[in-house]
């Protein structure tokens, strides 16, 4: 049996993750449920999987829930000395780090150096810290397995033959706003943002997806992940979201990783690799189906080229880049600023920024925190 601790149990990957652990019978156990402040659901999730352990990042938040919880014999932690403690406690096998934005990359780390499994959902953690998180893990031999629907298809793709590759191809469903005109995005609300055609999940991944920053990030996240240079990862629209992505081998020939829109399949995946677990989810069904493929547009959503740049550039600029990222959305999310706005924050705290290459865990949040200043300065 597999010994999980959940970070961001409360969110879309989190609480498909635990549907997974109800699924799977005798497979999957829970050694502890991390969250920011959802109280309410967190106690529910904490009677039905009896945890060891609960950590809210919210000091208030943790109050509350050791009253809630106070008939069962559960600990209830908080902030970010407790998620380390949940994440390196020696019952834990693995790690699902499905928190959202930069925060996943402390106790990603901790993890890692705790010897841990790390099922990533938090693509933010390479983008922040690749190089820092993916050596770590080679130093001590730790695997990282994808949970983003379509890293998972590339690693699904790649598990044969991952020398002969010449190219991977991320998918993207192209959000709410494919074939949109730079100037009709000048009309974007918040709430047809938030409306993602073919998938179910958070406020901010939705709003990344609207604007393709989400792509962007998952190319440097690929690039981590699978040692591949910029040059070799392409993006390809595919609105029906049954292709979850590709790899081009150098024979020409191609392998691609089919299914429904379902988290929590390459959810289980990563819990079971290298074995797959049979479960009672809905099956794709391709009959009167039509697949098709676009050219990502960089003039409408230039988001996905400035990762590319950024990526390519490297050192602490994909952290600032991210981290503007949350700030900007964040000020979205709260109407603050407008969707194109959203671009034009980050584009100007990346241009201000000094670069630096040689990097450790302190000058990567040094990085991340002068980007969120400098970003929350330009939106007042």
């Amino acid at each position: 049996m597999t010994t999980l601790t959940v970070l961001g149990s409360t969110g879309s990957i989190g609480r498909q993750t635990l549907d997974v652990v109800r699924h799977i019978e005798g497979e999957l156990k829970i050694h502890a449920l991390v969250a920011a402040k959802s109280v309410e659901l967190m106690e529910k999730q904490a009677r039905l999987f009896r945890p060891a352990v609960v950590v809210m990042m919210d000091e208030d938040s943790a109050l509350e829930l050791r009253g809630r919880l106070r008939d069962l014999p559960i600990k209830v932690d908080q902030g970010m000395e407790g998620i380390i403690n949940s994440v390196i406690a020696p019952q834990v096998d693995t790690v699902v780090t499905a928190l959202s934005g930069r925060i996943g990359l402390e106790p990603t780390l901790a993890a890692i150096e705790a010897g841990k499994a790390i099922a990533l959902a938090n693509k933010e953690t390479l983008v922040a810290g690749g190089d820092l998180v993916m050596s770590t893990a080679r130093k001590m031999k730790c695997p990282i397995l994808p949970v983003d629907s379509e890293h998972s298809a590339i690693f699904q793709c790649l598990e044969e033959n991952p020398d002969t590759v010449e190219k991977i191809i991320l998918t993207a469903s192209g959000g709410p706003f494919f074939g949109w005109t730079r100037e009709e995005l000048a009309t974007v609300t918040l709430e047809k943002a938030l409306c993602h055609p073919n998938w179910d999940m958070g406020a901010k991944i939705t709003i990344d997806s609207a604007t393709m920053m989400n792509k962007g990030l998952e190319v440097i996240e690929a690039h981590y992940l699978f040692n591949m240079d910029y040059d070799a990862i392409e993006v390809l629209i595919h609105p029906q979201s049954v292709v979850h992505s590709m790899v081009e081998y150098r024979d020409g020939s191609v392998l691609a990783q089919l299914g429904r829109a379902d988290m929590r399949l390459p959810i289980q995946y990563a819990l079971s690799y290298p074995t797959r677990w049979r479960n009672s989810f809905e099956r794709l069904d391709l009959r009167g189906k039509t697949l098709s493929f676009h050219e990502p547009d960089m003039k409408a959503f230039p988001a996905l080229n400035m990762a590319y740049s950024v990526g390519r550039r490297g050192g602490t600029l994909p952290a600032v880049m991210n981290a503007a990222n949350e700030i900007a959305v964040s000020a979205f999310l709260h109407k603050k600023v407008t969707y194109l706005g959203i671009h034009d924050i980050v584009e100007k705290v990346c241009l201000e920024h000094q670069v630096l290459d040689n990097m450790d865990l302190g000058s990567i949040l040094d990085a991340d925190s002068w980007a969120r200043r400098r970003a929350t300065e330009l939106i007042s």
